[in-house]
């Protein structure tokens, strides 16, 4: 099985709609290149999967709701399934990483790799991400590049050898955080649940005037609470996540939309005017609107002459 052209398809409440291999064997290897330039940024979002990522080069800082970590060359985290995260480089770096199904190290939820070690993993609550240090774990780095390089060269019977290399870590984190799960009870944690409601609600409205009290609203908490949540998640304001989506979307509109003037675009974004978000655009990527569509196609061209 070849890797899989890395990019993010995500539906409005951030979760990931890219299918990561197939129903046979539910595991999808990406290689990646990333720099701190925002259109280089890895959106918060989520899926069911579990998710491993290696850093072969650089240095990125990864998040997740409440935590961040900043992996360097030879680093592994292990990211559990539906978990909020979002990544950004510093100032930049290529990354390897491997989303697989638990099914794939289970087989199915009647056995005893389900019942006594993967689903009392995945519901523990200490367990959101876990950060494994190349000094301080290469027997871990090693079991993921042996993984990686063998679903990314398609040999016969690389099957065996990623599910068998899989099978080693999350049991490696099975040990790791056997004692916390004894305690966790298997609780939902409600601020992550919190805060995947409050963006779905963001990504959905953000055309619209949105206050504090509608994005709290949809959360069915105060707003004093959705403060508390956002700040301590994904430390942000839920006003300034939203200019930030807002600036974000409207990157991608300049990119993709050219047939939508800078104006349109200002109000498809939620903008109430063409010069406030081009004020608050140039703030973001340190360039106008009309500045940045031209720089883009300018790429786009230069790749089309090349190709």
């Amino acid at each position: 099985m070849a890797l899989q052209e890395c990019g993010l398809n995500l539906n409005r409440g951030s979760k990931e709609l890219q299918p990561h291999g197939s129903p046979q064997f539910p595991c999808a290897g990406y290689s990646s290149y990333h720099t701190d330039r925002q259109e280089d940024v890895i959106l918060w979002h989520w899926h069911e999967e579990i998710e491993m990522i290696y850093i072969e080069s650089g240095r990125m800082k990864i998040k997740i709701p409440s935590k961040s970590f900043l992996l360097e060359k030879g680093d592994c985290i292990v990211i559990n399934s539906n978990i909020l995260h979002y990544g950004i480089a510093a100032s930049e770096c290529r990354l390897h990483s491997l989303v697989f199904s638990p099914v794939l190290i289970t087989g199915n939820d009647d056995l005893v790799f389900a019942k006594k070690y993967i689903f009392p993993l995945l519901s523990c609550q200490s367990f959101s991400g876990s950060l494994i240090k190349a000094e301080r774990n290469e027997k871990a780095a090693h079991w993921f590049c042996r993984a990686f390089e063998a679903l990314a060269c398609d040999c016969e019977g690389f099957e065996f050898i990623v599910r068998e290399k899989l099978s080693r870590i999350c049991f490696f984190l099975y040990q790791e955080f056997q004692g916390k799960i004894d305690q966790s009870g298997g609780s939902p944690d409600q601020d992550n649940l919190r805060i995947r409601k409050m963006l779905t609600y963001i990504h959905e409205n953000f055309s619209d005037g949105l206050t504090l009290s509608d994005i709290s609203g949809a959360a069915d908490i105060s707003e004093r609470e959705c403060l508390r949540c956002f700040q301590k998640r994904i430390q942000l304001s839920p006003i300034q996540y939203l200019i930030k989506y807002r600036i974000m979307q409207g990157a991608e509109m300049l990119r993709k939309d050219l047939a939508n003037n800078i104006s349109e675009i200002a109000t498809l974004c939620g903008f109430d005017s063409p010069s406030n978000f081009a004020k608050t655009f140039k703030r973001f990527y340190g360039c106008t609107p009309r500045e940045y569509r031209n720089r883009e196609k300018r790429m786009l061209d230069n790749e089309s002459i090349i190709r």
